[in-house]
């Protein structure tokens, strides 16, 4: 398999940010709004260069999505950023009303998401936000894996017209995907290619797919390695046509077994071409508070995971 290396452990919420100041350098029309959270979205530079073009609204959440969309209007393409609790679930009602079913181009970024969150605990680690987003009509739903590809994502959104939603997290994690490599909406990335088994991942799970793949590859097991960082569209075409060398796949993400990526993925597969399929997820549950390393174990969402989830899957074949 490909080696991919880790370049530098680096936050993916600094990715969106530095993304965000390269874009107020290059497109006037890009505005940004933020509620009460400018240090913890990265946003400190593009305040510093744009403040005509940067809104505080402080902590009205709900407030900020309508100004958003009607920011569009104008042809403005506003970016809101906060915790992905507060992007989701605490102003779904604004969503869907004011952006998705009204086909606004805003752009709903999320920092904070998932269990690596850590100690402020299960209030604050919305599991269930893929689902929620992806179920309304029109809306992109993007999970980045690292900072260049948050980076990368957070610059291609503004050439997209369309409601999406991009999340990511709040630790640092490993630098691995090329700084150059082109993000293409929709479109699945190929880490490494195999025969045996297929997984697939998303976010944070990307980089513990590539250290299982290594010790399964160890086993003699040839793992074929899938990077998902658009879940809406799903490139189904990239699934597909791995499984039809596999015959059996894995999906591993940092959310709610219900309503995300392995539900996308399943859903692809009873279409088209059943076969079995293990879920690295949370298995129905809220998180609690402990450091992103204590719950990702504690929540079966690491690299050993994974590999025991290839295990059980290939006795399935």
């Amino acid at each position: 398999m490909k080696k991919y290396t880790n370049t530098g452990s680096k936050d993916t919420r600094s990715g969106f940010g530095d993304g965000m100041t390269e874009l107020g350098q290059k497109n006037e029309n890009v505005v940004a709004l933020c509620a009460d959270l400018i240090g913890s979205l990265k946003f400190d530079e593009f305040k510093k260069n744009h403040p005509e073009r940067f809104f505080q609204i402080g902590i009205a959440e709900a407030n900020m999505i309508g100004i958003a969309a009607g920011l569009t209007i104008g042809g403005k393409i506003p970016f809101t950023g906060t915790f992905a609790n507060f992007s989701t679930g605490r102003v779904y009602d604004q969503i869907r009303q004011s952006v998705a079913y009204s086909d606004k181009n805003v752009k709903i970024c999320a920092s904070h998401a998932g269990l690596t969150l850590g100690e402020d605990g299960a209030t604050h680690q919305i599991l269930e936000d893929i689902g929620l987003m992806k179920m309304l009509p029109g809306m992109t739903v993007i999970n980045t894996c690292d900072y260049n590809q948050t980076k990368a994502a957070t610059i291609a959104l503004a050439d997209h017209q369309g409601p999406a939603y991009l999340r990511f997290g709040r630790p640092v994690v490993p630098n691995f995907t090329p700084a150059d490599e082109p993000f293409v909406i929709g479109k699945a990335i190929m880490l490494s290619e195999g025969s045996d088994v297929t997984i697939v991942a998303t976010g944070h799970l990307v980089w513990e797919a590539l250290i299982a793949a290594e010790a399964l590859e160890a086993k003699g097991i040839s793992v074929e390695v899938i990077n998902i960082h658009t879940i809406k569209p799903l490139d189904e075409e990239a699934i597909l046509k791995s499984l039809a060398k596999t015959k059996c796949i894995v999906t591993a993400e940092e959310h709610n077994i219900l309503g995300g990526l392995g539900e996308s993925v399943a859903r692809v597969l009873s279409l088209n071409s059943p076969a079995p399929q293990e879920f690295v997820a949370v298995n129905d549950s809220f998180g609690e508070s402990g450091t992103p390393a204590q719950l990702m174990e504690k929540y079966n969402l690491t690299n050993e995971s994974i590999v025991e989830a290839v295990e059980r899957v290939m006795k399935r074949k």
